[in-house]
């Protein structure tokens, strides 16, 4: 799994025009599912993500994580960030999952990240054109691949 993670003052999502949803500050997550994950990543990932520190202390310093702030959590599905460009011009997505194992898996890491956070986690539409907006934060951003554990 990938994760692009922004810190955010706000961030919406939209399909059609219309507001579909949309969190105050927090965490806005782009989340790649790959085809070979499997639920020792999502478990991984979902760790890493809720205890992230990257958020201000009194002092200013990325020292708290996203309950410590009480942030919001969008998390969108992003199947671009498994692409390859290894090859010529135009990005290969062979890695990335189909909708019968993403879904699933993107379902799951909601639900997860909510019990981590203790907070309920909004979405994108899944497999929509999704239009979205946000406030980076910093700019805070964070790439975590589950296959490169640090």
């Amino acid at each position: 799994m990938r994760a692009v993670i922004q810190r955010v003052k706000n961030a919406k999502v939209s399909v059609d025009g219309k507001l579909h949803s949309e969190t105050n500050a927090g965490m806005m997550i782009l989340l790649g599912v790959d085809v070979y994950d499997n639920n020792d990543d999502l478990q991984w990932l979902a760790g890493k993500i809720a205890k992230l520190r990257i958020f201000d202390d009194e002092e200013g310093v990325m020292n708290n994580d996203i309950t410590q702030v009480s942030g919001e959590v969008m998390l969108v599905s992003q199947f671009t960030l498994l692409a390859n460009t290894k090859k010529g011009n135009r990005p290969s997505y062979v890695r990335a999952a189909r909708p019968d194992k993403a879904v699933p898996m993107y379902e799951e890491m909601r639900d997860k990240l909510a019990e981590l956070t203790q907070r309920p986690v909004k979405t994108g539409a899944f497999g929509e054109e999704m239009q979205i907006e946000l406030v980076n934060d910093g700019p805070v951003t964070i790439f975590i691949d589950s296959k490169n554990k640090e």
